[in-house]
């Protein structure tokens, strides 16, 4: 039994059994991939993988069971390695890093400005996606450390830390109509074609949730992953803009306006996640706790074992 054996079963489980993908993955051959899991079936005694001629179509179910016991081998395996090397006193390397991009954007520039001065030989990834990518990334070992919403909270193989909270602010023209009424109704806001963010992202759950529960329909006309750009077409006078408080600046944006809407939608919880039993290095603490200074070493330590 080898890594590389334990790798392709766990990289044909990844990548649909497609074992094209995993050759390329593993900088290696088909036929290459094909013999190690052949191999480890042979040594096991136990076929791991369904087939249809030479064509992998699923697990079997010891193959299931297996397969969780390699990803905790190999998860252990990066452990010792990154141990190694803290141990030694390197402190370079890299550290990635997955966010949604409002969090790439607003929350995170004085953090990786900070963590620059204190590690000048760390590399940062920083990498943008959806919450449901952001946690896959991180269960599957590319990234390190993922920031988004609530949506991390629900995976049962990631640790996640609350960070802070945030509402949803109305952004409007300056002279639009709805400045005049005050208190603004979730009826006010579907009168008018609303610009807000993608499903998924940036707390759009809840906007959605707090319309469906007063039972309003509204009429959102065009969504997207960036601030900027909804209040690009705000500002165009193509909609009224929902967005995340952080991301609007009173200085900055000239010619709008925004309006609380705490009132309106509930509160967001930015989370920060590692994966469960993930050793780390000293400057992935540090970036934590420049995160989330409220954190201590051992609350991030506690967790990971297992604690609350």
């Amino acid at each position: 039994m080898n890594f590389q054996q334990l790798r392709s079963i766990r990289e044909a489980a990844r990548r649909g059994y497609n074992l094209t993908e995993v050759a390329n993955a593993l900088f290696t051959s088909q036929p290459g991939v094909s013999r190690q899991i052949r191999e480890l079936e042979d040594e096991l005694g136990v076929v791991i993988f369904e087939r249809n001629g030479k064509r992998l179509t699923g697990m079997t179910e010891p193959g299931k069971g297996i397969l969780k016991i390699i990803e905790r081998l190999l998860i252990e395996a990066e452990n010792l390695q990154q141990a190694s090397l803290e141990y030694t006193g390197q402190q370079s390397g890299t550290l990635s890093v997955a966010a949604t991009h409002t969090q790439a954007r607003y929350a995170l520039p004085k953090v990786v400005q900070s963590f620059r001065t204190a590690y000048p030989d760390v590399r940062i990834a920083l990498q943008q996606s959806a919450p449901e990518h952001i946690a896959e990334w991180i269960l599957s070992g590319k990234t390190d450390i993922g920031i988004a919403t609530e949506g991390l909270s629900q995976f049962p193989d990631l640790v996640s830390f609350p960070c802070y909270r945030w509402s949803h602010l109305i952004v409007v023209p300056d002279g639009h109509p709805l400045l005049a009424r005050s208190p603004i109704r979730l009826e006010d806001l579907a009168e008018f074609p609303l610009i807000t963010y993608d499903v998924g992202f940036t707390g759009r759950g809840h906007i959605d949730a707090a319309f469906e529960r007063a039972g309003v329909k509204p009429d959102i006309v065009l969504t997207a992953m960036d601030s900027d750009v909804i209040k690009q077409y705000v500002a165009l006078g193509l909609g009224v803009g929902i967005v995340a408080s952080m991301a609007f600046d009173h200085g900055r944006d000239k010619g709008m306006r925004a309006v609380e809407a705490s009132h309106l939608f509930a509160q967001n919880t930015t989370r920060l996640a590692v994966r469960r039993g993930a050793y780390l290095r000293s400057y992935a603490y540090h970036f934590i706790q420049e995160f989330a200074p409220d954190l201590t070493r051992a609350d991030i330590d506690a967790a990971l074992s297992g604690g609350d």
